[in-house]
């Protein structure tokens, strides 16, 4: 019978697990605030890259999806009448997607849920919540502080 020793975890090893477990829990906020909303999870997160017009063929790239994929999901945003296809000054070949107010309100009401804090870090203390806030602008230098 062979015993197995068990292995030390590296501390990156572990917060790489506990990040997968909050985001997990953010993942689960997310899912509930786009159905409340009435929301298809992927046409939730098209909104939430549409903080200033996008090409169609940018918000593919960062949807990591297709861009046929982004053409249907366009299609049923515009049906809802919170997005609208406006060609580019420079190249009307370009198709921009741009936020309605109708948009801008739906948008807003996703993000506000969504910026609520997770229970799990309002347990955390102003002093320590800032402290991983600090701590995570360094793991992410090239990501725009708030």
């Amino acid at each position: 019978m062979v015993t197995r020793q068990p292995t030390i975890e590296s501390p990156a090893v572990e917060v790489q697990e506990l990040l997968r477990t909050l985001f997990g829990r953010q993942r689960r906020r997310f899912l509930i605030a786009a159905a409340e909303l009435d929301l298809h999870p992927a046409q939730a997160g098209t909104l939430l890259q549409l903080s200033s017009p996008l090409p169609m063929n940018e918000l593919a790239s960062r949807l990591g999806c297709d861009n046929s994929n982004v053409t249907g999901l366009i299609d049923r945003l515009e049906a809802r009448k919170v997005v609208t296809r406006q060609p580019e000054s420079h190249d009307r070949r370009i198709k921009l997607v741009v936020l309605t107010a109708a948009g801008h309100r739906l948008r807003r009401e996703l993000l506000d849920r969504l910026r609520q804090p997770l229970d799990d870090l309002a347990g955390l203390s102003e002093a320590e919540q800032r402290q991983l806030r600090d701590l995570l602008r360094r793991a992410l230098p090239d990501e725009p502080a708030h």
